[in-house]
């Protein structure tokens, strides 16, 4: 598919939802923390870039429906730690040390590659336009309409950041073993509401995780055959081709794994959420517990919170003063 066709398909994607935001703009708040986010800035300066990176991202979902769920995951994990500003994507440099490695991250974030190639792509037709920020804010977008799930109209015109900060990824992403009152804590700390909390855990509803993200669930409450069939897969047992399945990786949602509904709340209320940090949410009383059951009931409610949520995450900004740039590679700073 060229580049061109997918950019008339996905203009008739979003033509319906982005007149929709646009008229709800005001209700989900004002732009970029120095207002310079803005819907339409490659149109003239890239006007394929967004074809670019859908086309990117069909071929890697395409290869690996798993990649979905890591390329979302790549602009939370982003946003958490000082803004969207892909610091997560920076690798290593003698002088400092990035956020890969810290412990949230480390042997567990994936799917750079995939965008080193779309970012390759986008500095062919456009050098140095195209930040690596907002590669991962509408390659998070797209993995969502490819799982099935909703679209919106991405804000653009982040700047990339030029620092990591492993201790920063450390403490401020939300931990798989979080109750409901850390969760709510991690994300205030951005500026994020419980509502943005309930209804961004949803993302859960693709991917997969390690036995190791939730060893606490084997001995919890929930679902007895669920838990059984939890606890066997997780056993460390020797598997028919010698190695162990103490690290398995086992679905997020186990009721439709592959598709990006709200499957994940459904879930919950049936004792079958696989992180401890998800399955809390069913038990909470008050505003976190009524909206996980309210999206249980309206898969569309969920998706309408979903996509402002997510716009409202994409607007995470540094720090004032911090200084910003559009990198050639999204692994390193510009010389």
């Amino acid at each position: 598919m060229s580049p061109t066709t997918v950019l008339l398909l996905l203009s008739l994607v979003l033509q319906t939802p982005l007149n929709a935001l646009k008229t709800s703009k005001d209700c989900i708040g004002g732009g970029g923390g120095d207002g310079s986010l803005q819907f339409d800035l490659y149109l003239t300066s890239c006007p394929l870039a967004e074809a670019i990176i859908f086309s990117g991202v069909q071929r890697a979902v395409a290869d690996d429906a798993r990649m979905a769920a890591s390329l979302l995951r790549l602009h939370f994990h982003d946003c958490f730690v000082n803004g969207c500003d892909a610091s997560v994507l920076l690798d290593d440099t003698a002088e400092m040390t990035g956020e890969k490695t810290a412990g949230p991250n480390a042997n567990s974030l994936r799917g750079f590659d995939v965008v080193d190639g779309i970012k390759a792509e986008l500095e062919m037709a456009c050098p140095e336009t195209v930040s690596c920020a907002d590669l991962l804010a509408i390659a998070a977008r797209d993995s969502v309409l490819l799982s099935g799930g909703p679209t919106w109209p991405v804000e653009v015109g982040r700047r990339d950041g030029t620092v990591a900060s492993l201790s920063m990824a450390t403490t401020n992403l939300p931990s798989p073993t979080s109750g409901v009152a850390t969760l709510l804590q991690k994300f205030e700390n951005v500026g994020l509401s419980a509502k943005d909390m309930v209804a961004l855990s949803g993302a859960h509803t693709i991917g997969k995780a390690r036995c190791s993200t939730f060893a606490s669930r084997l001995t919890g409450t929930g679902d007895r055959l669920f838990l059984q069939s939890l606890r066997q897969l997780c056993s460390g047992s020797p598997s028919s081709n010698g190695t162990t399945t103490a690290s398995s990786l086992v679905h997020l949602d186990v009721g439709s794994p592959m598709v990006f509904d709200n499957q994940y709340y459904a879930n919950l209320f049936a004792g079958e959420g696989l992180l401890q940090s998800d399955q809390a949410l069913a038990g909470e009383a008050g505003e976190v517990g009524l909206l996980a059951k309210a999206y249980a009931a309206d898969e569309a409610l969920f998706f309408e919170d979903f996509t402002a949520s997510m716009v409202r995450m994409g607007r995470l900004a540094p720090p004032a003063g911090s200084s910003g740039e559009v990198r050639k590679s999204c692994r390193a700073v510009n010389s």
